[in-house]
This record gives structure tokens, sequence and C-alpha cells, in this order.
């Protein structure tokens, strides 16, 4: 008989092979059309060209310059956006007063596609950093702000009033009561601002900008090196699925009194 941690590494191992299974068997196919020449390594390199490409730009030092560029205005612009729209959401979502002031105005804001202030940004800050992080702060603070008061609305009010029944109050009944009910609703949130954050990040790197992954892609283009290009679209994906597998990680830990996160026996 197996033991429960034999199954569980057995299960975790299945688990991360079906999750892989479909990324694994594009590239081998990618790699298998284009060896056969049916698609044109002038049109889409090769995965094997990618990875030459990549570990060229390794060995340079350029690459890691360009990951660490775009991950630091990616984070930046993230902290400063999600810390504006939780704290908004906590005060529109405990406060009907300043819900009346304010939520109108964000959702107002909130319908404006954020990318198509990009002019308006250059104009105001050129092709500098602090472009790049406001058009983040902006794309992310919508999802945290409107998931984070959907989850305080949520929690069960019969839990409140035990609460208070038990004598607890202001930030101490938050803390124990209306931030752990809210939290799987928050959590989503972050789940969507973290795939908006790179979707943001790279459109405004593409369009202006003298560093990062985008600024590498841009380059590539202008000599069209495909293989560089493609080996951007690829680091942004992985950077995207390395954020949403940080944010589940966050869910399983922080969730385990949830029926739906509570470790397997």
């Amino acid at each position: 008989m197996k033991s429960p941690a034999a199954r569980n590494w057995k299960t975790g191992t299945l688990s991360i092979g079906l999750e892989w299974l479909i990324p694994i068997l594009v590239v081998v196919i990618w790699q298998w059309l284009g060896s056969a020449g049916v698609i044109s390594q002038r049109i889409l390199p090769t995965p094997a060209s990618v990875v030459e490409a990549g570990w060229k730009l390794i060995r340079n030092g350029d690459l890691f310059v360009y990951i660490g560029d775009s991950t630091r205005r990616a984070l930046l612009g993230f902290v400063i956006g999600g810390g504006i729209g939780f704290i908004l959401a906590i005060l529109n979502g405990l406060a009907p007063l300043a819900e009346k002031l304010t939520d109108s105005s964000i959702q107002m804001i909130r319908t404006i596609p954020h990318l198509s202030l990009i002019p308006l940004i250059i104009a105001w800050f050129g092709i500098g950093e602090q472009g790049k992080i406001f058009l983040v702060a902006l794309g992310v603070a919508f999802p945290i702000y409107l998931n984070t008061v959907h989850g305080i609305r949520s929690v069960e009010p019969g839990l409140i009033e035990m609460g208070r029944t038990y004598g607890l109050k202001g930030f101490a009944l938050f803390r124990t009561i209306i931030f752990p009910g809210a939290l799987p609703s928050i959590l989503v949130g972050l789940r969507f601002a973290l795939g908006i954050m790179w979707i943001t990040l790279i459109v405004s790197e593409t369009i202006s900008s003298n560093s990062g992954i985008g600024f590498m892609a841009m380059n590539a283009r202008e000599f069209f090196q495909m293989d560089v290009v493609v080996l951007s679209i690829v680091i942004y994906a992985l950077l995207g699925k390395l954020s949403d597998w940080l944010a589940k990680l966050m869910e399983r830990s922080w969730l385990q009194w949830h029926p739906h996160f509570r470790p397997k026996k």
C-alpha cells in the first residue's frame, strides 16, 4: 500500500504533466513543421532557433538586463496601482458615504480603455519610465478594486453579526471576519490584474521604450531577427505563467480553510 506522501507526489507529478502536455506538443509540432520546411524560418523560426537566439543574448548579458527592466516596471506599476485599488475598495466597501462620493467617478474612469491613453501619456511623460509605470498601475487598479469590493459585500452578514456579538469591532472585525471572507475574491482580482499587468507592459514597451523585452522585440524587428521577436513573445508568456503560478500558490497557502483549497488527505 502506497504511503500518502507517495500518492501526493504521484498526483502532483501527473498534474504538472497534464498542465504542460499541450505546450510541449505545440513545441514539438512547431519544430517538426519548421524542420520539414512546411513553415518558413523567415516567417516563424523553429524552437531550436529561438533557443539559440536566447543563448546568444544570455552569453552577451543583454537578455537578463531586458528581463530585469521589464520586471521592475511591471512590479512597480502593480504595487502602486494594486495598492490604490485595494485601499479604495476597502474604503468604499466599508463606508457607504465614501462609495457614494467616489464609486461613480471610478467606474467612469474604468470604462476608458487605458491603452488608448498612450498618445496622451507620451505627451505627458515622454518615453521614460513614468509613463509605462503609470499605464501598468492604471490597468491593474480596477480588477483589484472591483473584486475586493465584491468580496467585502459577499461576506455573510451573519458572520459579521456573530463577530460583533463576541466583541469584535473596527480593525479587529475586519481582520478576523471581513478580510478572510473577502480573500477568495481578492485573489481572483489579483490573478486578473497580473494578466493585465503584462499585457499593458507589452504594448507600452513596443510603442515607446529604450529598454526592456518590448524594446528587444522592436529592435529585432527592425533587423528582421524573427527568432528574437519570437523569443520576446515566449518570455512574456513564461513571465505571465510564473505570475499566475505564484498567485495560485498564494491561494493554496492562504485559503486552506476553504473547502476547494483544503489539502486532500
